[in-house]
Formats: structure tokens, C-alpha cells, sequence
């Protein structure tokens, strides 16, 4: 385990300092370290830590989540108005009715497969997305629509919406019958996971005001906590639906509208977690990419994912829509939302694990999805956020 780590820490730093250099995200070189080192080509991670890969993976989104949520002002939300809301699951609900309607013909699949397949496409990436959203509002991009603001919010929300979905698919995929009460899980996850947050929050803020202790201690209570909403959700889930990551977000939020000198102070040191939280996250992703699938993999698969992300865009474009947001922002919007990766890596496989005749091509599209898209939303934001957003110091 120890030489895997040390193989994790130079390669992928080594990697994301080349790639920079190059003009290229950094967690391009970090993705393409975990590939090389993973159990598809060289196999030098050890089996001890892809065992516990989804659990660290889990634990440097809740880093990034926390970081999120105490730089999200709810005034910037509410400036933005219904574009913040719409952002939250029509882009997704266009992507899944691409689908649905291109891999039948293209695929081979059937009407529930191809939705099944399009809710697994549907999610974007927070771990790409949050920390990039992060810089921008640090820099003052876009600051006056809040732009940054509403991406990073939508994916958060995004990935619940589709989620729910996928396991309702999942169920008629393997048999089950449908059940409309399903759909209500999507509104009860993000509002239960929310008052969660708050209720949490708001008892952190008076803990720390009324009881002295370093802002170490503060940072490593409040992971605490992140970690054991996240850690309780599937129990939670047998009672009510719930998102313990949303409850992590609405964490921060609440922390930064109450006690808000203390959330710029740790702030800092989130972003300084952040550090060693997403190379693991990155190189662990990169390891969960079977890129054997690839074999399998025709133009196919890539004229659906790239039909599919003109069918996100054109819902973008709907959400963003009638507020006053300028063309170039409603671009830059279309780009951020691209990025796929963190809920592809999770589930991409659960329809092969569960016996279904269109699990390889689910997996198949799946990977080949977080190599096309991965790269290009990071680069496109990487290349397109400095002409495409006002700064606003």
C-alpha cells in the first residue's frame, strides 16, 4: 500500500505539472495517472486501496462539497432566480431524451435500456465542476449573474435528480414494476438533505461560538460530521429519502450565513485539503476506468454521447434563458455542464453487475463518456472562462 501511495503521489503530481505546463487542466494529468497505474495496464495499485477506492473517492467529494458550500452566499442564488432551479434537472432531462431517442436506432438497445443508459449519462461531474466553479468566483468571473454560483449549485442537485432516476430505471430494467412514488424521492432527497444540512449547521455555529477551540479542531468536527451523514445515508434511505452530499453542501451554506469571519477563515484551510483530497479523488477515478471496454467502443457509442451533450445544451440554454444572461454566459454555461466522470464510475457498472443483456454497452458508453467529456468541459473552461465571463473584482 505504502509503495502505491508514493507511485500515486509522484506520477500524478508529475502528470498534472506537465500537463499545466502544457496549458491543460491539471486533473487531465491526474485522470491519465490513474489509468496508467491502474488494474487495467500496469496494476500497481494495490488491491487494499482499490478495495477502499469508493470510500476515498467519497471522502475528497465531501472535502470539496464542504468547500462549496462555505463560499455559496444564498443571496447569489437568489439573485440568479430560476435559473437556478431549472439548471437543477432540465439539462439532464433533455440528455436522458437524446438518449432515448438515439441509442435504440444507434444501439440496439431497447426503450428502457436506453433510458436506463441515458440516466447513467444524465449526471455531471461535481468533482470537476465544484473546484473549477470555486476559481472563478475567487477570481471575480462572472460574479454579477452569478454564474459560477448557479453551475456549481446545478451539479449539485443534478446528480440526485439523475440518480433517483437511474434506480427507478434500474428496477423496470430487472423487472420490477414502476412506481410513481418514486419520482417523489427526487423533491423529498433534496429538501430533507438540505434541512438536515441546516439543522446541523446551525447547531455547528453555536458550538463554535459559545465553546473555544482552534479552527483545526473546527475544520476536523465539521468533516466529522460531513462524514457521518454521508456514512448514515443508506440507513437514512430505508426511512426517508435523503442526500447526505446536498447535506454536506447546505453545511457550509449555513456556517457562511451565520458565522460568516469564521467560514472565510477555514475556507483556506479546506482548499488547502483539497490539495492531497483531489489527486486521490482524480487518480482514483482514473483507476476505475476499464479502458478494456474500449474494444467494444464504435462510432456508435460516440455519435450518442455526442448527440446526447447537444441535447444538454439546448436545455442549458432553456434554463438560462429569459433572465438577462448574456449569449456569451449562456455559453460558458453549456461548456461547465459537459464534464462527466464521479456518478459514471459509480454506476456505470451496475447494470452489467445486474445481469442485464445491455450492461457491457451501458459500461462501454459509460467509460468512453468520462474520457470525451472529462477533458473537454476541463479544457473548455480552462480555455473559454477568461473570455466568456466579465470580471467583476
Amino acid at each position: 500500500m505504502i509503495l502505491s501511495l508514493a507511485l500515486m503521489i509522484m506520477i500524478g503530481f508529475a502528470l498534472k505539472g506537465i500537463f499545466q505546463k502544457l496549458g491543460l487542466p491539471g486533473l487531465l494529468g491526474m485522470l491519465l495517472s490513474g489509468i496508467i497505474l491502474g488494474p487495467f495496464v500496469l496494476d500497481l495499485i494495490a488491491p487494499s486501496i482499490l478495495n477502499i477506492a469508493p470510500d476515498l473517492r467519497g471522502i475528497a467529494l465531501i472535502v470539496i462539497l464542504v468547500r462549496a458550500g462555505l463560499s455559496l452566499d444564498l443571496k447569489d442564488l437568489k439573485k440568479v432566480g430560476r435559473p437556478a432551479v431549472l439548471m437543477c434537472f432540465v439539462p439532464a432531462t433533455f440528455e436522458i431524451i437524446g438518449v432515448l431517442l438515439l441509442a435504440p436506432p444507434l444501439l440496439g438497445l431497447s426503450r428502457i435500456d436506453a433510458a436506463l443508459l441515458g440516466t447513467v449519462l444524465g449526471a455531471v461531474s461535481p468533482a470537476v465542476i465544484v473546484p473549477k466553479m470555486l476559481h472563478l468566483m475567487e477570481a471575480g468571473y462572472g460574479r454579477r449573474r452569478s454564474i459560477p454560483q448557479m453551475i456549481m449549485a446545478g451539479a449539485s442537485v443534478d446528480d440526485v435528480y439523475t440518480i433517483v432516476l437511474f434506480t427507478a430505471f434500474l428496477g423496470l430494467a430487472t423487472g420490477k414494476s414502476f412506481n410513481p412514488a418514486v419520482l417523489l424521492q427526487i423533491p423529498t432527497s433534496i429538501i430533507i438533505g438540505a434541512a438536515a444540512g441546516f439543522i446541523i449547521g446551525f447547531a455547528l455555529v453555536w458550538l463554535f461560538r459559545y465553546f473555544h477551540m482552534r479552527d483545526t479542531v473546527k475544520v476536523l468536527i465539521i468533516l466529522g460530521m460531513s462524514f457521518l451523514l454521508v456514512g448514515l445515508e443508506p440507513l437514512i434511505r430505508t426511512q426517508v429519502p435523503f442526500s447526505g452530499l446536498l447535506a454536506v453542501m447546505a453545511i457550509g451554506i449555513t456556517i457562511l450565513k451565520f458565522y460568516s469571519e469564521l467560514a472565510k477563515r477555514i475556507a483556506g484551510k479546506f482548499s488547502k485539503i483539497w490539495v492531497g483530497a483531489e489527486l486521490i479523488l482524480f487518480v482514483l477515478l482514473g483507476a476505475a476506468v476499464d479502458i478494456r471496454y474500449l474494444q467494444g467502443a464504435g462510432l456508435a457509442v460516440v455519435a450518442v454521447i455526442v448527440g446526447a451533450l447537444g441535447f444538454r445544451a439546448v436545455g442549458v440554454v432553456i434554463s438560462v434563458s429569459g433572465a438577462g444572461i448574456p449569449l456569451r454566459e449562456k455559453l460558458f454555461s453549456v461548456i461547465a455542464y459537459l464534464p462527466k466522470a464521479t456518478v459514471q464510475a459509480a454506476i456505470g457498472a451496475l447494470p452489467l453487475a445486474a445481469g442485464l443483456a445491455s450492461g457491457q454497452t451501458i459500461l462501454t458508453t459509460a467509460v468512453v463518456a468520462i474520457l470525451i467529456t472529462a477533458p473537454l468541459g476541463a479544457i473548455g473552461i480552462e480555455k473559454s472562462y477568461f473570455k466568456l465571463l466579465a470580471l467583476d473584482r
